[in-house]
């Protein structure tokens, strides 16, 4: 039904009476029922979804549609909170049959708006920050998210869920979560469209957190028009940032090549080269350069993870029932007693790394935050904006797909979020070609509330190019 079909014409079709938000609603379920017991995309449905879908197309019978949104179904990542019949457990049982009291702020707007929560998603258990060895889209909850693309592929994470249900129109759009690289990684492996927005634009509240430094909720979608709608309404304050999108908006933009982001696929290489010609013919100013400090953040990033983590996680945890974990030391016991269910592939290193650190006055943490600052921002994308007077940077999102491992793990070969996700800076990643029939994407990232000229690049590359395909479920 929305194949190829961006939200507008859906809109349209609503507002013409052709499509009810029932109808639309109907048809997801029934792509669901068809197809996730393949992908396991989903982890929970929304058993009200019907019953608002009807609600809200007698509003738009008696003329009242609140938004472009208006009876519109959305997934959501099970690590935000919805006040309703559903759970919000990040994919632990350890939270199984927790239901939050309100909605996180950006679920409030998105029911202000007329949008239909369809269900809950799937997603690496605590946002693929529990233990060394993780695999990508599996949680003791949800169990293994498959990739639409290859079933025996990873989807990455840890936003798996909302990245293969949107690749599969199980939905028109869909919210993941990014600490760093969870939603534009398992958006390039799955082939679609997904936004991280700057940090200060989307509230944190309501999301199970790993750090407030990093943690942005972003949309997800076939297409960059989808995504820039749903990120209007995300924010904290609702701006339209479709208003100046332009199919030659690339035309005189200056991009830089992080040429030291590349260099881990060779096919991949060679397919974001032969986009970068393709901006190049579209009359964009393309420049090659390198940012040496995107390979010195991860001691001082992780760092800055593990002691923000574990204040952020106990307050998080503190306000759930009383049955459950209470802090991530009860956490890592409840792990412990139920490791079976758990722990049957990897561990929980990353939790007792956390409980170990002390408070966010400790000298450590003081350092590898204001380290990790200085590295990706004055040293990093800032550094490079202003010295070649760039409009935004540019880089492949991650490699192809791997093999779903439960020995091994994942096998991440290399990947352009950190600089971004550590800045608190937008990052896009857009579907950029094929290697091996596995989709991979481009990156495009910039300075800090740049993400509307952020998403007009991606708009005209996309519109440009035309490189996504869906999968053949």
């Amino acid at each position: 039904m929305f194949k190829n079909t961006t939200v507008f014409d859906l809109e349209e079709q609503m507002a013409s009476l052709k499509l009810t938000s029932r109808e639309l609603v109907e048809w997801c379920l029934s792509r669901i029922e068809k197809f996730d017991s393949k992908i396991n995309a989903i982890i929970e449905i929304n058993p009200d979804a019907l019953q608002i879908a009807d609600e809200l197309d007698v509003e738009r019978k008696w003329g009242d549609s609140r938004s472009i949104l208006h009876g519109m179904p959305v997934l959501i990542k099970d690590n935000i909170d919805t006040a309703d019949k559903m759970m919000t457990t990040a994919g632990s049982i350890a939270l199984q049959a927790h239901y939050a009291k309100t909605d996180a702020d950006i679920i409030h707007n998105l029911r202000m708006a007329g949008a239909v929560i369809l269900g809950k998603t799937n997603l690496s258990e605590w946002a693929n920050f529990r233990g060394e060895r993780s695999i990508s889209g599996w949680s003791s909850r949800g169990g293994q998210t498959k990739n639409p693309h290859n079933l025996a592929k990873t989807p990455c994470g840890s936003s798996s869920g909302s990245a293969a249900a949107i690749a599969a129109s199980f939905a028109p759009l869909a919210i993941g979560t990014e600490t760093d690289g969870s939603i534009t990684c398992p958006s390039a492996i799955n082939g679609i469209v997904g936004f991280k927005p700057s940090l200060s634009n989307i509230s944190q509240h309501g999301i199970i957190p790993i750090a407030a430094s990093q943690d942005t909720a972003g949309p997800m979608a076939q297409n960059v028009m989808d995504v820039a709608i749903l990120a209007s309404f995300m924010q904290k304050n609702y701006q339209n940032l479709t208003a100046g999108f332009d199919k030659f908006s690339l035309r005189g933009k200056r991009i830089g090549v992080v040429r030291n982001l590349f260099g881990y696929n060779q096919e991949l290489d060679d397919v974001i080269n032969a986009q970068i010609e393709k901006m190049k013919d579209f009359g964009a100013k393309i420049i090659d350069l390198e940012i040496r400090s995107a390979k010195e953040l991860s001691k001082s990033e992780f760092t800055v993870l593990l002691f923000e983590y574990k204040q952020a996680l106990n307050g998080y945890l503190s306000q759930t029932e009383d049955n459950l974990a209470k802090s991530i030391e009860e956490l890592i016991a409840f792990n412990n007693a139920n490791k079976n269910m758990v722990m049957p592939y990897f561990g929980q290193e990353y939790l007792i790394a956390a409980n170990e650190t002390t408070n966010l006055n400790d000298p450590r943490y003081l350092k590898a935050q204001k380290e990790a600052l200085h590295l990706s921002r004055e040293k990093g994308i800032d550094w490079a904006l202003q010295k070649y007077n760039l409009d935004a940077l540019c880089a492949p999102t991650t490699g192809p797909a791997w093999e779903i491992d439960y020995k091994q793990g994942d096998i991440y070969s290399g990947g352009s979020s950190a600089l971004a996700a550590v800045a608190g800076y937008p990052n896009i990643t857009v579907p950029a070609g094929f290697v091996d029939a596995l989709p991979v994407g481009i990156s495009f990232f910039s300075t800090a509330n740049s993400d509307e000229k952020l998403l007009q690049i991606a708009y005209s590359f996309e519109q440009l190019t035309k490189a996504r395909q869906a999968p053949k479920i």
